[in-house]
Formats: C-alpha cells, structure tokens, sequence
C-alpha cells in the first residue's frame, strides 16, 4: 500500500487544494500505518470526526422570519439584510467542514481492515464491524449536510448535489471534480446509511442471555458482546441514527424546492423510511408525554451512563457545568443579555388552547389580553409581557421604562417585545454577585422531528388520515402531538376541520413543526425546501403600559435564488469543473 501522511490536527482541509497542508514539519504529522498497531491512534482518527458534526442550536432562526438578534455584527442578521455573497456572511457554508470529516472518514475505511483492536480475534472482529459501521454512517451523515446546504440548480439548469469522494485524497488526487447529481448523491447517502444499519445494533445497550441474532456470527459470547455493543458505546453513531438521517435525506429530497424530472424521491419513501423509525420507538405511544422535558433540570440531572431521555434519539454529551445559553439569552433583569429575540410572527403562529388560531373567528383571542388562553407552549418557549419566572420570582415587563424594555439597553435588550425562554435552564444564575451554573447538554436529534417528518411526508403521499397500512397515519400524529402540548380540547374541532383537506392539513403540519422545532435550527432549512417567502418582514410589539402596538423591526432582503446556498466562490475559482448554483455570482 502506497505510504499515506495525514495531519491529525487540520488534515482535513486537503481539499481545500493548498498543497502546503501535505507538506508541513514531519515532526507534525504521524503516517497512516500507526493505525495498525495503535488502536487509540486509530480511533482518534475516527473520534475526530465527531467533533466535526454541526452544532444543533445554530442560531440560524436570527436569518428568518422567527427572530433577530440585538447583535448587530451577527452574520446571520448580515446575511438577511442583504450581506449574503458567495465569498462572505455564508455562516451555512458545510463545505471545508464536511469535505474535511469525509477526508478522515475515508482514511478510516481504507485502513480499518489492518488495525489491531484487540488480541482476541472475536473482540478484534466486533470492534472492527462497530467502527466500520459509525464510519459509514458518520460519512452519510456529512453528506446529508453538504447535501441540504450546497444542493440546488446550477447555472446549466440541472439539479445538482456536489462532488462524491469514497477513497482519501492525497496531493497527487486530482481535486477538479465535477458536482455528482442531486439523485446520485441521495443515492450514496443511503448506501452509506445500509451499509451502518447493517453493521450497527439500533442502539447501544448491554444484553443478558444470548447475543442478538444478527451479531451470532461474530461472538457467541455475551460478554464480549456487551463489550463492543453495549453501553459503554452509547451516543456513539448506532442503526436508528443511521436511519434518522434517512429520514431527513428523504424528506429534504422528497421537497418542493427539489423537484425534477431527474429527481425520483418520493414522500411515500420518506413517510416509510420516518416510519421505520417511529414503529422501532413503539408507534404513537412511544411519543414523548412532554415535549420539553429534555431540557428540564429534573432530566438533565438524572441523566447518566450515556442514556436518552424519552424524547432523545441521539445527544451530545452531558457538560459538568456552564451558564453559557443562559447569559447570552436571559432578558437583562435576570442578567442575560437577550440575544434571542421571538418575532410577534412567530408567537402569532401559536393558536388559543382550544386549537383555533388566533385569527379564527372560534379561537376567542382578545389582542388586549393577547397571551390569555393560548396553547401552553407558548409560555413554555417564549418570554413575553407578563411572564412570571417562579424560580426567580419575577414578571418580565416590557414597558418603554423597563430594563426588558423594547431596545432600552443596547445589545441587551429584545427588539420584538420577546425573549427566548426554551433550551434554557431557570435554575442558572447569571448574577456576578452570585453565579452559579448546571449541566446542559445539546441534543443532535429529536424523535419528536421523526414524527413530524412522517406527518409531513404521509400527507403529502396519502392524504391525512390514509394511513396506507400502517397503525397511524398523518392526523393520527398531529392529533398526539397537540394532545400533548394541552392543545385542541377532547374533540379538537380546527385539527377534524383541516383533516377534511390536504392543503388544509399541510398547514397546519407545518405550522405544528415550526412551533414544536423552533430555536433549533430547522427553520431556515424549511423556508427554503418548501420555496415559502424568504422575504416575510419580522414584527415585534411594543408596550406602553395600556395598550400594545405592534411595530416593524426587521426587513429581510433576500433574492430568488437565495433558497439555497452558494458553493463558495473560493472553490469555483479554484476548480475549473465546479458548476455554481444558478443565481449566484
């Protein structure tokens, strides 16, 4: 095998294409061919690639019509006002980042055959089987990333995903690689994804007895087993991850922004692949009986040993302590510094508790008393006048002469009226005189996203309540979901009015995920897959201590082809092959 030399720290950025990264200080680097007899080298090179993975709370809704920001230079608050270029603001930009995981993850897979993980063989073949599975699914799941970030139609009219890399690249590799097709990178997504369900337990847990059938062949030995594929490798890359990000490839393929003739997605495919998921959670009753509960103090502080809560299909680890979200997010009269400001948009999306929207004649919404009687998630996710805070025994008030005021402090204070209350701990304190801070942890996926995705994608397939054979259907979902939150009553008579209609059901399918997902970052992706207006301007309200007044606080300036985002100018100068997305110059 041709000798390879990898820098553990920035090797990755190969395919930027400067050839002064192959060739740094050799006291730098370490070859490939340690791996083999090194474990936790090779390992390294693989736990590498975790602390690649975006983060989940981007921040991105501050470039949509959910919210903004009181930080003026914040790039997403640039790129929608009218910043966004091909070379500067693109804070979305998955290429240096994702081409960089790939890099590593192909290194692995070329090399993972000839490493030592264990002196005892059948040890040595599980450890192989786990790591060359979370490799493969780690790869699908950089390329989902680049995938959703970087596809579109290009300047020769064709729907394109990006260049597919399957081997590692070294400075003699030839970099000037054409984009492959939006289907032939959807296509290798899901290869990647069967070859780590195949490989990986749907999870990560000790067994008693007898090893599962489908790892027989590896280890009778329960023991050796539970080595490899217990718990001790939980938040590790498992099958139900793989086939969450299934889900997601096909519902983001099966979108409006994406169709063409060259494009063979479907929803009934990302309805069966969401319900693959759901079915292994255990069908409706596997939903969560409290949507919020994963950032609660009493989950986060009993959580241990890697487990999930209910709601948690996959998760970052558990910190020691911080008060980070909370002191960049608390209103000013708890020491925060309100980045997060809610649109009126967004909280006008929240209906009355009895199901109708606020613009319903049924609904009984009174704009004098506008937060009286509304779906309890609204107080759960957001701060707005009145707000009590019972662990901090205060009201937030948004009056002209209030520290949480509208634009009262600079940089501190809300521009909508609203702060962000959901993701946020109420038992941190941000007071210099009297810090004191607790364990977070950020989730990577929801299972509550895997049921919407399969209501949005049954629907689309079959209707609202056709359930096409399986125990539930897209109403069946909805139904579960805003019986939860407390919404709709017993008969929940708005939900069996849109029930009558598709149309009627998208809307109110997909306002329930904007609701349920918001301040997580899928927002901004969901605008631009469904081809909505980009372009909505951002309200807030104000208050004067009689009456409210909403007030225009952000206009967005978007262009047509900003539904996805450029490759960035650097490459298309670079290489030669690289088509940009139409549009972008």
């Amino acid at each position: 095998m041709k000798k390879k030399i990898i820098p553990f720290i920035i090797g990755a950025l190969m395919l930027t294409g400067c050839d002064d990264l192959f060739s740094p200080a050799i006291e730098n680097f370490q070859g490939v061919e340690n791996m083999y007899n090194d474990a936790e080298y090779a390992r390294g090179i693989l736990h590498n690639v975790y602390s690649l993975i975006p983060g989940y709370y981007d921040n991105s809704e501050y470039g949509t019509d959910d919210a903004v920001t009181n930080q003026p230079s914040n790039v997403y608050l640039q790129m929608a006002t009218g910043a966004w270029t091909t070379s500067s603001y693109n804070p979305q930009n998955q290429w240096t980042n994702s081409y960089g995981a790939i890099q590593y993850i192909n290194l692995f897979l070329e090399n993972v055959g000839g490493v030592k993980w264990s002196n005892d063989e059948e040890l040595n073949k599980l450890f192989a089987q786990r790591l060359t599975g979370e490799a493969y699914g780690l790869r699908g799941m950089f390329y989902f990333y680049l995938l959703r970030a970087h596809a579109g139609f290009g300047a020769n009219g064709e729907l394109l995903g990006v260049p597919i890399f399957t081997e590692p690249q070294t400075i003699e590799s030839d970099f000037n690689q054409p984009r492959a097709s939006f289907q032939a990178c959807v296509e290798q997504i899901y290869n990647d994804l069967s070859e780590a369900e195949k490989r990986l337990p749907y999870e990560y847990e000790d067994v008693s007895g007898s090893v599962p059938a489908d790892f027989q062949s590896l280890t009778q030995d329960v023991g050796k087993y539970n080595t490899v594929m217990g718990a001790k490798a939980r938040q590790l890359y498992n099958g139900i991850i793989a086939r969450a990000f299934r889900t997601r490839t096909a519902v983001l393929a099966a979108s409006p922004f994406f169709e063409d003739a060259s494009n063979a997605a479907t929803w009934a495919d990302a309805a069966n692949a969401a319900a693959a998921v759901i079915d292994y959670k255990g069908g409706l009753s596997g939903l969560a009986s409290d949507g919020v509960e994963y950032y609660s103090p009493t989950i986060i502080n009993t959580i241990k040993d890697g487990a999930n809560p209910n709601e948690i299909l996959w998760r970052g680890n558990k910190g020691s302590g911080d008060n980070d979200q909370e002191s960049q997010n608390f209103p000013p009269s708890l020491y925060g510094n309100g980045y997060m400001n809610p649109s009126q948009n967004l909280v006008d999306i929240f209906p009355m508790a009895n199901g109708y929207p606020i613009n319903d004649a049924a609904s009984g919404y009174d704009a004098n008393n506008p937060y009286a009687g509304r779906d309890p998630r609204l107080g759960k996710y957001i701060f707005y006048n009145g707000s009590t805070i019972s662990e901090k025994s205060i009201t937030i008030n948004i009056n002209e002469g209030n520290q949480d005021g509208v634009n009262v402090t600079e940089n501190r204070s809300t521009r909508t009226g609203y702060y962000m209350r959901k993701r946020l701990r109420m038992d941190v304190n941000c007071n210099p005189a009297s810090i004191s801070k607790q364990p977070h942890y950020t989730p990577r996926i929801r299972y509550t996203e895997m049921y919407l995705n399969y209501a949005e994608a049954a629907n689309e397939a079959w209707g609202p309540k056709n359930a096409n054979g399986k125990d539930y259907s897209a109403y069946d979902v909805i139904k579960a979901i805003r019986k939860r939150a407390g919404v709709g009553g017993t008969n929940d008579a708005y939900l069996e009015a849109c029930a009558a209609s598709k149309d009627k059901m998208r809307e109110l399918i997909r306002n329930e995920r904007r609701l349920e997902l918001c301040f997580e970052g899928f927002r901004f992706w969901d605008l631009r897959r469904w081809k909505a207006d980009l372009n909505e301007p951002v309200y807030g309200i104000s208050w004067n201590g009689n009456s409210y007044q909403k007030i225009t606080v952000e206009e967005r300036s978007y262009e047509d082809y900003m539904y996805c985002c450029p490759i960035p100018n650097s490459e298309i100068l670079k290489y030669s092959n690289l088509i940009q997305n139409k549009g972008w110059k």
